[in-house]
C-alpha cells in the first residue's frame, strides 16, 4: 500500500501531501474499529513498511492522531488507542475549543485596540512580517511567523498585558497553525485574513479590524470543525476543508 502519493476524492481533486494520506488512513481504521481502544498501534518500522512512507512522514501523522484525541504515545512502550472517534483537538495544555473562546475575548477587542493606537514602526513591522508570510514555503518557518503576527497585532495595542496573554498561548497558537496548515490547507487563505487585518490597522479603523480579525477567528473554527468531522460518516464526510 503506497500512500506516498494520493489525492482526495470529488470534482477537482487536489493533491494531498503523503503524511494527509497516511493520517486518513490511520484515522480511518481506528474509527472503523481495525484499532479498538486499548490496542497497540503496530510499530513505526512496520507501518512505514506497510504503508510506504518515511519515518519522518509517518511520525508527523502519529502526532496528528494524537492531537485529535485518538492515540497517546508512552515512551518506550508504543502508540495507544484511546477514542474511536475525534471529540476535539488539543495543542499542548489547551482543547481547540478553549482556545479559540480565549482568542475570541482577547484577539478581537485587540485588533480594534491596534487599529487606533498603532505607531508607524508597528505598521512597518506587521507589513515586512506579512511580506515574508507570502513568500514563504516552507511550512515551519510559516508557522512561527504566523504567531509572531497575532503577538504583533497585540504589540500595536499598546498595552504590556494583552502581549503577555498572547505569549501564554503562543506555542498553542503554534501547534494550532500548524495542524491547521497541514490538514486545511489554510496558509493561503490565512495569508489573506492577515492582510485584511492589516489594512484595516493602516486605515486606522477599529470597526474594520474588529471585523478582520473575527472572520479570520470564524475561518479558524469552521476548519477545525471540518477536520473533525471529515472521519465521521455521513454527506459531510471528506478530507480536510
Amino acid at each position: 500500500m503506497n500512500l506516498s502519493d494520493s489525492q482526495t476524492g470529488g470534482p477537482g481533486p487536489r493533491r494531498v501531501s503523503a503524511m494527509e494520506a497516511v493520517l486518513g488512513h490511520l484515522r480511518g481504521a481506528i474509527e472503523n474499529g481495525e484499532y479498538a481502544v486499548g490496542d497497540k498501534l503496530p510499530s513505526e518500522a512496520e507501518l512505514c513498511r506497510t504503508l510506504e512512507v518515511s519515518r519522518p512522514v509517518l511520525r508527523e501523522a502519529l502526532r496528528a492522531l494524537q492531537t485529535m484525541g485518538l492515540t497517546v504515545s508512552r515512551t518506550g512502550k508504543g502508540t495507544f488507542v484511546v477514542a474511536d472517534a475525534v471529540d476535539e483537538p488539543t495543542f499542548g495544555d489547551y482543547t481547540a475549543g478553549d482556545l479559540l473562546e480565549v482568542r475570541r475575548h482577547v484577539e478581537i477587542p485587540v485588533a480594534g485596540y491596534a487599529a487606533v493606537r498603532r505607531t508607524p514602526e508597528n505598521l512597518d513591522h506587521l507589513h515586512r512580517l506579512l511580506d515574508r508570510m507570502e513568500r514563504e514555503t516552507d511550512t515551519t518557518a510559516w508557522v512561527a511567523m504566523d504567531s509572531l503576527f497575532h503577538l504583533a497585532v497585540a504589540e500595536a495595542a499598546q498595552n504590556p498585558v494583552f502581549r503577555r496573554v498572547i505569549e501564554e498561548i503562543r506555542d498553542a497558537l503554534a501547534r494550532q497553525s500548524a495542524f491547521l496548515n497541514e490538514l486545511g490547507g489554510r496558509r493561503e487563505q490565512s495569508n489573506r485574513e492577515h492582510r485584511a487585518i492589516v489594512e484595516a490597522l493602516v486605515d486606522g479603523s477599529e470597526h474594520d479590524a474588529i471585523q478582520a480579525m473575527s472572520h479570520h477567528l470564524d475561518r479558524v473554527e469552521t476548519t477545525l470543525t471540518d477536520i473533525v468531522r471529515a472521519g465521521r460518516p455521513g454527506p459531510s464526510a471528506g478530507a480536510g476543508a
